[in-house]
């Protein structure tokens, strides 16, 4: 993985839906005369206007920004904090609207240049991606069927985080430097206001605090972690029948029902013949218009040499397979031979919000002289994957935006082939290190997290670590590290987990020319094994720990992607909590 080869293709929908609840417990008193003895700015803003636009700006990076944004809302005597987050949102979408003008404007010749203008397709496409659904999300403000307050700003740090990852990584393949910063400085303000959004929405609790909001409204910040519901559900998981107690009951009896051979998919797929498609393109194909629940896609055993991707009007994606090794999908789209951009390489794309597999092989052979070589790439928002094998070398897994669970699966490769800016969860899993080329090492994850506020990160939970066989004599001479820090702020957790002695005792390596050590997060709890002892853990990382039960816990299931609202209806078994 080259740091400057990521793309992130995010979605966002709920964004606004916090100003709400906002504005429904507290009108901003924006009051003061009009008259000169009340003060005003040079913007013609009143003093105690102005302390309030202060007040909603204080978390923001860039608070000129920030305050210019929201300006003309200032002026509204019964402006809402619904109205301040409209205007901030109004204002990004109008920078992003920019941005991607930018981007149309930017010509490649693609007989001359073919990568670079690749590069810009894609770019134009994550900019246009992000105008909808920032207009798709200005819609659902209205929405009267809300959750809690924290719920919603989880929710909405989710969206933003990747909203953020949309427009910074735009240019992270484009290699040259014309064509790069013409696109950089068309995007500054549009990822300044977003950087903005994050933060003021991580602290709105502080926030609300500050224009004294009432303590009902402060009780339900806290509500969803501390709840009796919450805390029961931690002990409910029923793996030996498969399915939680909660699980509803459609969705129980269609993974059930799958399970014991006898689910009615939609469509088959057939190789060979005997069902609808002999592709899985085709399959996907047939989603109709406007669909709603799941759709069942039932890909026979057989190698599907394909490039497959589940577009983002496609949701509720089921698909499954006879079986990892049995149901295959593999292709060899790579990097360094085929100068592809690293999102394109991948064998099989989810972009659909809550897809789901289970019992098939993702599969990547371009081999570790491809270098970026993604195997399994998935942008779908509380998607998950079950008993399904990923298997390739750099950049095998690409946990691309959004929340995503991973069970019982079996993920391989060598540098950074767990890597991504979502926030993912790999549970009960196997992780094999595979043998890279000559002088080489192997790094398991390469978490790209840019904002401490932003959420993302990946957690390794109850997993194995162990090394191929091919890479088995060599354990000792080829370096394996847990990961190495891809942007300022990754985040990584090891837990609960089986170490085999391949892995270096330093644990994890830095990011060579960069000083990202000093600020990501990289923690381990209670792992076994002979590569579980931490005394030797590299001491460059500033903020490496070992932590304790406590702190652990937040990166379970239940507080890590807020499991209990989703992981149920996707049908694929989980521990909300520890695994022991």
């Amino acid at each position: 993985m080259a740091g400057n080869n990521k793309i992130i293709i995010p979605l966002v929908s709920l964004i606004l839906v916090v100003g709400v609840v906002c504005g429904a417990v507290l009108v901003l008193n924006m009051g003061g005369n009009d008259n000169a003895s009340s003060g005003k700015d040079n913007n013609g803003i009143s003093n105690g206007s102005m302390k309030h636009v202060t007040t909603f700006c204080q978390y923001a990076e860039y608070k000129d920004e920030c305050a210019r944004s929201i300006s003309h809302v200032a002026h509204n005597r019964s402006a809402t904090t619904k109205d301040f987050i409209f205007a901030a949102i109004e204002a990004t979408l109008e920078a992003v609207h920019k941005s991607h003008q930018v981007a149309v404007n930017t010509e490649v010749d693609q007989g001359a240049d073919p990568y670079n203008h690749m590069a810009i397709e894609d770019c134009k496409e994550l900019l246009q991606d992000a105008i909808a659904d920032l207009q798709a999300s200005i819609s659902v403000v209205g929405d009267s069927e809300l959750h809690t307050l924290n719920d919603r700003v989880d929710e909405l740090l989710n969206w933003m985080s990747a909203v953020y990852a949309y427009q910074t990584t735009c240019t992270e393949q484009i290699e040259n430097p014309e064509y790069k910063s013409a696109i950089e400085d068309g995007m500054i303000n549009a990822t300044q206001l977003t950087n903005n959004a994050i933060n003021i929405i991580a602290e709105m609790s502080k926030v609300l605090e500050a224009f004294n909001i009432t303590k009902t409204t402060t009780d339900l910040l806290h509500k969803g972690e501390n709840s009796n519901t919450a805390s029961r559900r931690l002990l409910e998981i029923d793996d030996e029948h498969y399915f939680p107690e909660w699980f509803p009951v459609a969705d129980r009896k269609l993974l059930a029902a799958q399970r014991r051979g006898n689910l009615r998919p939609n469509v088959v797929v057939s190789k060979n013949g005997g069902g609808q498609f002999k592709t899985i393109t085709g399959a996907l194909k047939s989603y109709p218009k406007k669909h709603k629940g799941k759709y069942v896609i039932y890909v026979k055993a057989g190698v599907y040499n394909e490039i497959v991707e589940v577009s983002k009007k496609m949701k509720n994606v089921f698909m499954y397979g006879d079986g990892a090794g049995k149901t295959i999908i593999t292709g060899n789209k790579n990097y360094a031979l085929m100068k592809v951009t690293t999102s394109k390489t991948a064998t099989f794309a989810a972009l659909g919000q809550g897809f789901v597999a289970r019992g098939i092989t993702f599969r990547n052979t371009a081999g570790p002289q491809g270098h970026q070589a993604v195997a399994y790439r998935s942008q779908s928002d509380m998607s998950a994957l079950f008993d399904c094998s990923i298997e390739g070398y750099q950049d095998t897994l690409y946990y691309h935006t959004y929340r995503q669970f991973y069970r019982n699966c079996v993920i391989s490769g060598t540098i950074d082939f767990i890597f991504g800016k979502g926030t993912a969860l790999i549970q009960n899993s196997v992780i094999i290190a595979r043998k890279p080329l000559a002088n080489q090492f192997n790094t398991i994850t390469a978490d790209g997290k840019e904002l401490a506020k932003a959420k993302g990160g990946v957690v390794l939970q109850n997993c194995k670590i162990v090394p191929e066989s091919a890479l088995y004599p060599l354990r000792f001479k080829v370096k394996t590290y847990f990961g190495r820090p891809w942007k300022a702020y990754s985040t990584t957790v090891v837990m609960e987990s089986q170490i085999g002695d391949l892995l270096s005792p330093l644990g994890w390596k830095i990011w060579d020319g960069e000083k990202f050590e000093n600020t990501c997060l990289y923690y381990e709890y209670r792992n076994s094994g002979p590569g579980a002892n931490t005394s030797r853990r590299n001491r460059a990382f500033k903020k490496f720990d070992v932590l304790g039960p406590i702190r652990a816990r937040k990166f379970t299931a239940g507080l890590w992607l807020d499991a209990n609202r989703w992981l149920p209806a996707t049908g694929v078994p989980f521990a909300i909590g520890y695994t022991k």
